[in-house]
């Protein structure tokens, strides 16, 4: 085995990938780039139909987005004679052969063994099969699926998260590796593509644990080196809920469009269900040095989406005009009022969307909000303003003033008045919010 660390992410291009395959791709991640090694995106396209080229795309865009750059990418599509060749050497072994039964046989003979209170694990009956059988099976119902043949032995091995796991080979049914059609299946194409690429670490979901013994075998009677593994607990819901009917509007492409910063996604995703508390992190490297596969746990690991807006807020927070100059500008807001708007906002949003309705009240004004009981008051208090350009003494004269003349004072007198120029209970400091504000719709 080299000494070189080795890792992969191997998405399938069916759908856009989301926050569970995110967690996979970034701890796979961080693993490579932690030990200075190689991190391959492997896309996985042996399903010609289901595959798509906009999804590949997809894919490839979202992890740039989350600053996950690869060192090279492979496309199963291309390896096709390889898993032919490995699928012939496992004939060859006695370790591959061809089944015939329906759907509907098979579910009947689940039924069956789980009546009988035995595990529903395939019978190998097609082993029994001569050749003229296989024939006769063949020529009515068209090619089989083809199985590996499981040593129905212990499978062990120590796991990176779970820590030791065993499995019973003989209570696994021998897995399909290519379908009637000729479709080779995930499990064998996986197993040459790690062999044959040197993958020293595979980190995927717990739902796995079962292929991984499957493949474990399969690498052995090839004679590849088994990887170090690792199973990262599933996602739920904030309630436990499953979250698999969810996934599709938690969807990369969905989150960045909704404004969620990649650092606030990356900081989130890099420490749930671990031992770690969730801290905003921003440059990659502080990732990296931060990551240790053995403080994730292995049960379930309730994820919010909502989690991500603090984070993100907090992010922006962190960034100056220059940062953010373009977003700004393509609002029209004047390059001369650009880091007084930035200045204004930058602790007041969730997401870089929420500028614009900052923008909008500032140069088109807000719809007043006024109390009937303060409608003599704020028509007072408006006559009393001075015309603009406003400037950061203006709030301080301009309500010191009013106080003189209605008596007013504390939150009777500020109150009404935000309410009135921006329409908001809330925000920030009313003198640095006057210089902006171009338009007044005050009612009285």
């Amino acid at each position: 085995m080299s000494d070189k660390t080795i890792t992969r992410f191997a998405p399938s291009p069916t759908g856009w990938i989301h926050v569970g395959n995110l967690r996979t791709a970034l701890m796979n991640y961080l693993i490579a780039r932690k030990a200075g090694g190689e991190f391959i995106l492997r896309i996985d396209d042996t399903d010609p139909v289901r595959s798509k080229e906009e999804y590949v795309d997809g894919i490839k865009r979202d992890l740039d987005w989350l600053g996950l750059h690869w060192d090279r990418v492979e496309r199963q599509s291309l390896r096709l004679e390889k898993y032919h060749a490995a699928a012939e050497t496992l004939r060859d072994m006695g370790r591959f052969y061809e089944a015939f039964e329906t759907p509907t046989e098979l579910d009947l003979k689940r039924k069956k063994q789980l009546n009988m209170g035995k595990p529903p694990v395939y019978d190998r009956a097609a082993l029994a099969l001569d050749d003229a059988a296989r024939d006769k099976l063949r020529a009515e119902r068209g090619d089989g699926v083809w199985r590996f043949k499981l040593k129905h032995e212990r499978i062990v091995w120590t796991d990176g998260i779970l820590g030791d796991v065993s499995i019973d080979g003989a209570s696994v049914s021998d897995p399909i590796l290519i379908r009637g059609d000729g479709q080779i299946l995930y499990t064998l194409a996986s197993v040459i593509d790690d062999t044959e690429m040197g993958v020293t670490h595979v980190v995927r979901g717990s739902d796995h644990v079962t292929n991984t013994g499957t493949q474990i075998q399969i690498m052995q009677a090839l004679g590849g080196n088994v990887p170090t593994f690792a199973h990262h607990s599933l996602l739920t819901g904030p309630q436990g809920e499953a979250l698999s009917k969810r996934l599709g509007v938690l969807a990369l492409k969905d989150l960045r469009e909704a404004g969620i910063a990649p650092q606030a996604l990356l900081s989130l995703m890099s420490r749930l269900g671990s031992s770690d508390p969730v801290e905003l992190r921003v440059e990659m490297s502080e990732f990296i040095d931060g990551f240790d596969i053995s403080r994730f746990g292995s049960s379930p690991t309730k994820f919010d989406a909502e989690d991500l807006k603090p984070l993100t807020a907090h992010y922006l927070q962190t960034l100056s005009l220059a940062d953010v100059a373009a977003p700004i500008a393509a609002l029209g807001v004047p390059d001369a009022q650009a880091e007084q708007f930035w200045a204004v906002t930058r602790e007041n949003i969730t997401t870089l969307h929420d500028l614009k309705g900052w923008w909008d009240m500032f140069s088109q004004g807000a719809e007043p909000v006024i109390a009937d009981e303060d409608r003599e008051f704020i028509a007072q208090a408006m006559a009393i303003l001075p015309e603009g350009p406003f400037d950061k003494d203006t709030w301080s004269n301009w309500t010191t003033a009013v106080k003189e003349a209605t008596g007013r004072k504390g939150k009777g007198l500020f109150m009404p008045l935000r309410h009135a120029l921006t329409g908001q209970a809330h925000g920030p400091d009313m003198s640095a919010v006057m210089p902006l504000l171009q338009v007044i719709k005050a009612r009285g």
